[in-house]
């Protein structure tokens, strides 16, 4: 690029190619056209370092522009003696790049504890807790209210996990005279818990 015509007052005339350390030392004493050109010949390497850290173009366009803010705002840092301007800002990338990639992540972390935290509601838990101990607290009661042989049908079919046909054989008693105790138990049980039908 040609710094003829709109050269700023530190800028060489003839010298098309001034380097990019001496066009950040022009930077450092707040030539504007010498950053143009800063800005230019470095921003696609930013960029290119800050998209290989951050995998997203949208935040790799956004630390490109910090970075390049903070290169015009702290040109007078940069030491040639320490190694090239280019060096220089893409080492400010890629630390501002793992800075946003910590920065994403501790708000993720954030994220997601606040809403471990929501989903953790110990009254919810202790509720239910309470709420299955009334429950079987009332099972209790009314099986309590059944007759012995209801109560040891109904025992057996449902908390035993046995057919009608096994808890026959278990009480040596005909099919269709537990059928009949079981399906009497479980009337008075609906009656008793007030279920519905």
């Amino acid at each position: 690029m040609s710094t003829t015509g709109s050269r700023g007052p530190g800028l060489p005339g003839g010298d098309a190619r001034i380097s990019t350390d001496a066009l950040l030392a022009l930077v450092a004493g707040g030539d504007n056209d010498a950053f143009a050109q800063v800005y230019d010949a470095l921003s696609p390497g930013v960029f290119g370092t800050c998209l290989a850290v951050l995998r997203d173009r949208d935040h790799a366009a956004e630390v490109t522009q910090e970075v390049m803010v903070e290169v015009w705002r702290t040109a007078a840092r940069f030491d040639p003696e320490l190694g090239s301007a280019r060096g220089w800002v893409v080492t400010l990338a890629h630390r501002r790049s793992v800075d946003r990639v910590r920065s994403v992540q501790a708000q993720r972390n954030r994220d997601q504890r606040v809403l471990d935290e929501q989903g953790e509601r110990p009254f919810d838990v202790v509720a239910e807790e309470v709420e299955g101990n009334l429950d079987r607290d009332r099972v209790r009661q009314c099986l309590d209210g059944l007759t012995a042989t209801q109560h040891e049908a109904v025992t057996l079919a449902y908390y035993g996990g046995r057919t009608y046909r096994e808890v026959a054989e278990h009480l040596s008693a005909p099919p269709a005279t537990v059928k009949s105790r079981i399906r009497d138990g479980l009337i008075r049980l609906r009656d008793c818990l007030g279920v519905a039908t």
